[in-house]
Parts: structure tokens; sequence; C-alpha cells
């Protein structure tokens, strides 16, 4: 082979062959180029529309899960892969309804009043069981509370006075049990008068109607507001004392259903806030490390329940003007007067006690996010038999409990901790959770997720709410909408096991309706569904501190009759037996209904990538309240005032979710640092709405929309109220405080700051990072 020396350059004549085909590639070169944009272009498209189909964020909320994505690995990687449908199908497969009206019963029958040998009793047996459950932990909290029991050696008495201002004749109290915790004690004297329920607009009819409530003793009945509210409301009118009955007229009497009987009173606390009233803004983990302080929200005037029969005979008493016709109730042949009638003699002798009160906590801990907890939890008290108020909800607690422990046994693990909890000290207040609350808020605000609530679960079966935070709103009709996997896609996938026999359909059935889901009957009944559904958190909730006082978003279920409240409620006859006749048999079914749903809840937030909280939905309840406000922008205008910023936080927060939204549906969900960034962002949501610029010691509810306060949207709506003349004859007190008697420039101005600084906070913190943040505030 002959080597030949490298040739010059331009010589060669294969060069020059090529010179040809060179000058065609430069011709070709753009359509080569455009060929190969076109190529990746297409497969980005596709790749982008697979991405969209899988990404649980996607479309207007972020609450869209696609059916087979949304998966987690077992501990047993041999096992495969959990999805959605499998973990639905697991959770009804464990779910037992044989136990839970056995359970209801035996637990309505053991005595657990808060303090109680029996409660001590009932709490070890409860202990017991959780530890023999797949918990991870489990163990106690014990508070030491001040709560207030009546005194056996003096009890409360009602006597008529003369008109020489002696005491006279005693009425006897039928129900000497009941009483009023946190009542102030002592002995106080008045006229009657008859004030409905106690609402500042019926203290106002009043004085319209020339009878002055001050100095005198009212008479309301049961219902419209809680207890705390009406006694608030009295005292700020300047009344001495009142005396609360349960009115007939409230509690529809159907001939096929128990009513409650004439003789018996309805227990109720009157302190206006939740937890140890002698401890505010405190843990009671040990009294003595506090100075001696008591709750704003304790009253200065005694209070007591007495009975129908005592109140029919104190109303055919009463002199003075008949009372307006929606007034009127069922306690007397005649029409009942608003008074003033002859004078009353109330003595409370009610005592405080020092008590221990143990909360019951559970834990699965999660795999991917342990820190951060979904809880759900149930009074565990109760005053009297409780079967409605305590006992339907500590045995759905119990029923999930063992329910997600065999879940755990056969291969799931979720992603966040489950903590279950069973409260003590709901009947005085919520003094359990509240104080549990305190003790940890500076930790529970940056891990726990949300609170499900089982209080109150089961007063009915004819309606369905849902008292919650908006955050949830939407993932609750979700899980009343899904339906299950069709029967082609889910036998014997995964587990080995076939999930043909559910058929495919929502999960959550109507307790009454047989065939109708719960979602069917609803939409049936409601046809604006979210606003007969749907309610805001009301203080007498357990699940009202969690949101507003600790920035926790919460939810509250409930069934309830269609035609009358359940009239056994913090009462004597609150028996299994009454609740049993009252559902006509179908108490295991509700209970049954309760259990699924708050169980698939539980399973999507401790489940899902990312957590499915609507956090753009503050936007609109922000743009509700704007059109309520909007009415005054006239009278505001002519005095040199706006409401514009306001509106500008409003529009900040609105881009503020909306550029999230966007962040979230472009985002890879494998990348789990990304996910747990956007996890935390979105569970602090609720937390944003907390009004940094107020006291937790002198304002403990500093939520601007749900809470109490100056610093309330619904105290600045009350306080533009009195802008017009019209506003001092039908105060309406949206926000808790009662109404001023003019407006005041500088407290406008004060409030719209406070408002406007925390609803423009929420929107910097939903933005991100500070160098994220873009506003022209």
């Amino acid at each position: 082979m002959e080597l030949k020396g490298p040739e010059p350059l331009g010589s060669s004549p294969g060069l020059q062959n090529l010179i040809p085909w060179a000058a065609a590639g430069r011709k070709a070169a753009p359509y080569l180029v455009l060929t190969a944009l076109l190529i990746f272009t297409g497969a980005f498209l596709l790749g982008y529309v697979a991405f969209r189909g899988s990404c649980q964020a996607c479309g207007d909320s972020v609450l869209v899960v696609s059916e087979d994505v949304n998966s987690e690995l077992g501990l047993d990687s041999h096992q495969g892969t959990l999805y959605w449908s499998d973990l639905q199908a697991m959770f009804l497969r464990h779910l037992g309804e044989r136990h839970l009206e056995d359970t209801i019963r035996q637990t309505s029958l053991r005595k657990r009043m808060a303090g109680s040998a029996g409660m001590a009793a009932l709490a070890r047996d409860i202990l017991s069981l959780l530890s023999g459950q797949k918990l991870d932990h489990v163990w106690t909290d014990t508070h030491y509370v001040g709560l207030q029991f009546p005194d056996p050696a003096h009890p409360n008495a009602l006597h008529w006075v003369d008109e020489d201002g002696t005491v006279g004749e005693q009425l006897p109290l039928e129900d000497p049990d009941a009483y009023c915790p946190y009542s102030a004690t002592g002995n106080v004297t008045g006229k009657l008068v008859y004030a409905h329920y106690g609402r500042p607009e019926d203290l106002q009819d009043l004085r319209a109607r020339g009878v002055e409530p001050a100095g005198c003793l009212l008479l309301m009945r049961v219902g419209a507001t809680s207890f705390a509210q009406k006694v608030a409301t009295a005292q700020h009118a300047g009344a001495r004392g009142v005396l609360l009955y349960p009115d007939p007229e409230d509690f529809f009497q159907d001939p096929h259903k128990p009513g409650l009987s004439s003789q018996w009173a309805v227990y109720g606390h009157v302190h206006l806030g939740t937890g140890d009233p002698y401890t505010p803004g405190f843990p009671s983990f040990n009294q003595t490390q506090f100075p001696p302080v008591a709750s704003s929200g304790l009253p200065n005037i005694p209070a007591q329940p007495i009975s129908a029969d005592i109140a029919s005979h104190l109303l055919r008493t009463l002199k003075g003007p008949v009372a307006p016709q929606e007034w009127q109730g069922h306690l007397s042949a005649s029409l009942y007067r608003l008074g003033p009638g002859p004078g009353l003699h109330l003595a409370v002798n009610n005592h405080r006690t020092s008590t221990p009160i143990s909360n019951i906590f559970g834990c699965i801990e999660g795999f991917a996010e342990p820190d951060h907890y979904v809880v759900i939890g149930a009074q565990r008290d109760a005053w009297g038999p409780g079967a409605a108020k305590s006992a339907v909800g500590t045995t759905i607690l119990l029923e999930l409990v063992q329910t997600f422990s065999s879940m755990v046994s056969n291969g799931f693990r979720p992603r966040r901790s489950l903590l279950f909890i069973s409260w003590d000290g709901g009947d005085f207040g919520s003094v359990g959770s509240m104080e549990w609350l305190e003790g940890y808020l500076s930790v529970l605000h940056l891990k726990a997720v949300v609170y499900v609530s089982l209080d109150n679960a089961v007063l009915g079966d004819d309606k369905f709410h849902a008292k919650t935070s908006p955050l949830l709103i939407n993932l609750i009709e979700n899980i009343l909408k899904q339906a299950r996997r069709d029967q082609d896609r889910s036998e014997g996938k995964h587990w080995g096991w076939s999930l043909s026999h559910v058929p495919s359909r929502p999960q959550v059935d109507s307790p009454n309706h047989s065939g109708q889901t719960l979602y069917e009957q609803l939409v049936f009944t409601n046809p604006s569904w979210e606003e007969e559904v749907i309610q805001p958190l009301p203080m007498d909730s357990s699940a009202y501190s969690f949101t507003a006082f600790a920035g926790v978003p919460a939810v509250e279920f409930s069934f309830l009759e269609d035609d009358q409240e359940y009239p056994f409620l913090h009462t004597k006859e609150d028996t299994y037996e009454n609740l049993h006749r009252m559902l006509q048999g179908r108490l295991p079914a509700v209970a049954q209904a309760v259990a699924q749903l708050a169980g698939q809840l539980l399973i999507r937030l401790s489940h899902d990538h990312l957590l499915p909280l609507d956090f753009g939905r503050y936007g609109d309840v922000v743009l509700r309240h704007i059109g309520n406000l909007n009415e005054y922008s006239g009278d505001l205008k002519a005095r040199g005032l706006t409401l514009q910023w306001v509106y500008s936080a409003r529009g900040d927060y609105i881009r503020a979710a909306e550029k999230l939204r966007k962040e979230i549906y472009s985002s890879e969900e494998s990348d789990e640092r990304l996910m747990r960034m956007y996890n935390v962002r979105i569970m602090r949501v609720e937390f944003y709405f907390l009004s940094q610029y107020v006291s937790p010691a002198d304002s403990p509810f500093r939520h601007i929309f749900l809470g109490h306060g100056d610093h309330t949207l619904g105290a600045l709506l009350d306080h533009l109220r009195l802008l017009r003349p019209e506003a001092s004859r039908a105060p309406k007190a949206s926000s808790g405080l009662l109404p001023s008697l003019s407006f005041q420039e500088s407290r406008f101005r004060r409030q719209l700051a406070l408002l406007t600084w925390t609803l423009q906070g929420a929107a910097n913190a939903l933005s991100g990072d500070v160098w994220n943040i873009d506003n022209n505030f």
C-alpha cells in the first residue's frame, strides 16, 4: 500500500465532486431546520397534553384529580401502586357498620361529665383501644382548667317578689341539675320582660314598642343564637339577669317522633368564647404559672335555664303590649305579651373548681410529609346522656381509627400524618381543644393542614349541612360527586382483589333515600347546592377555634331534620332511645354516611401529592363582601372617604392566587421538593387571614372573615350601616359586636387599615418569596 501525503487544499478531486452536493445542502438547510422544529414542537405538545391529563392542579381549581395518576407506593414495594379508587374501595371495605349503633348506645349510658370518675374510666378504655391499633403514637395531654358546677348545698333558685320588694314564694325548678356554666353568681331582682331570642334586633324592637329591658330579668327562648350571645346582648342592654327556656314552637311536634318533655330545661355555657376562661390566651397546663385573670367573654349578670312549664307560668303573668306575631309561641292559650310583669328574684350559686381534663391522641405517621398533620376529632364528655352530642362523634372517631389501622395493616401509608383526637371538656365551650391549640399554637399553624370535627354529626337524616372554611368547599363537593372506577378498570388490579362488586357511582349514599347518593339528594332538594348546604363556622362549633384562632381550615358535618330542630340536644333526654326513634331506625345508616364522607376527606387530604385546598376561593369571599360594602360608597365619598384600599388588596390577592395556580399547572408532580414548597404555601392560606395587628390575648379570634372584633370585615360593615338613619332602628351586628351609636371616622380609618393590610399580607404571602411579590399597592 502506498501512503500519500496530504494534497494541497482545494486540489482533491473528491472535494471538487462534493461541492455541488454542499451547495444543494446549503439550499436544503432551512427546510431541515424547519422539519426539526416541527418534530420538536409536536413532541413537546404531546408531552404537554399528557402532563396536563395527569396534573392534579389543572383547570380552574386545584381540586381536579385524575383517577389513575394520584398514587403512592405501599410500604412493601411488591404490593404495587395504590390509586385513589383503590384507597376508596379499601376504605369502604374495612369500614364497618355492625357495631356503630351498639357503641353509640353503650357510650350514651356512661356518665361522662368532664372531671368525673366516669369520664376517667371512659378515657382509660379509649386509650386502651387506641393502644391496640396499628398506630405509630398514642398519648394523652392533661390540662387543669377552671370549670363551673352547681353547688348541691345551695342550689340555684327563683322566687316571686312582692310589691313591697320582699322575696316571696319560690318557683320550683323542675330540672334543678340544669345550669349555665360560667354564669355570674349572686342574687338579682327585677321585673320580667319577654325578649324573644335575645338578639340585638329583638331588644331594639322591645325599646321601639315602649318596653325598656334595662333593670329587668329577660325571658329568652332557646335557639337562633348561642346562650353566650344572648347573655352578652342582655348585659349590654342593662338587664340584670336572663332566664332561658325551650319553646315548643321551635321544636315542631311530629306525632310520629318523640318530643322534648315540658319539664326539662336546656343546658348551655354562657362564656362568649372558647377554652378555659380563667386562663385566656394561655394553655392550662398549670394554672399557678399565670396571674389571676378572666376572659372578657365572661358575663357580669347571672343566667339560669328553666323548663317550658315554668316559662309558661311566667308568660301568663306578663302585661304590657302584645308581642309581635313572629314572637308568639306554643306555651300559653293566650297571646304572649312583652311585659313588664311581676318582680322576680334569681339566685345563682354555681362554684368554680380546678378540674383535670384529658385529651387522647392517636397518630399514623406520614411517609413523605410526616410533619404535616390532618386532624380529626370528637368531643367525648357530656352533661347528660349526650347520645347525639358526643356519643355519635366518639363512635365514628373510633370506627375511623380502626378502619385506617386495618388499611395500614394492608399496606396503606399516608403521605401526611393522620392525627385522631378525643376531646374532653367540650360541653364547657370546647375547653379541651382550645387548650391544646393555645399550648401548641406556634407549632400547629405550621403543621396542621385541616381539622375535621365529628361533633353534632347526626341530629336528623333529611338535610345535610357542612359548616366549613371556604378552602374546603370544592373538595367536599368533589368527594360527594366522585364516581367509582368502572368495573373493567378495577378487576384484579394492583392488589389481587377485584373491585367489581363496587357499583360505578358516587361513594356517599343518602341515608334515607334508597338508591340515591347523598349528592343526588342534595341537588334534587337544593337547586342552589352551595347556598343551602355550605355554612360558615359558628362560634359554638368545636371547629371554630381551629380556623378563627389558629388559622387552620376546618369543617363540621351535620345531618338535620327537615322541619324541626333536634329537640333533645343539651338535655337529659338526649338518649340513644330518643335518637333512635327520631331517626326511625336509620341511625346506623346516617352514622355510616358521616364516616364515609369524613374518611374519604381524610384520604384525599393525607394522600394527594398537592393539597386539594382551593386557595383562590377567598377572592370570591372578598368579592361578595365588597358587594355589601359598595352600598355605602356614596355615603363615604360625601365624607371624603373611600374603600379603594380594600379593592386594591383584593386584586393583589386574586393575582397572587392565579400566579400560584399557573406555577402549579406548569410544574412536575414528581418533583417532591417543589410539591412540598407549594403545599406549605397552600396550607398556610387560612393563617394569612389572622390579623397580625391585634393581640391574641385581647382578640383571640383574629380571622378577618370568621373572627370577632373590630378588625373583622363584619365589624367594618356593621360600622358602615351607621351611616344610614335606619341603621339605628335595625342593627345587624354580623361581627358579633354590639352596635355603636354613631359613625366615627377615626374608627373607620383604623378598621379599614387593619382589614386592608391583613388582606394585603395574605396576597404577599401567597406570592412566595419577596422577590416574587409584584403589586402596586
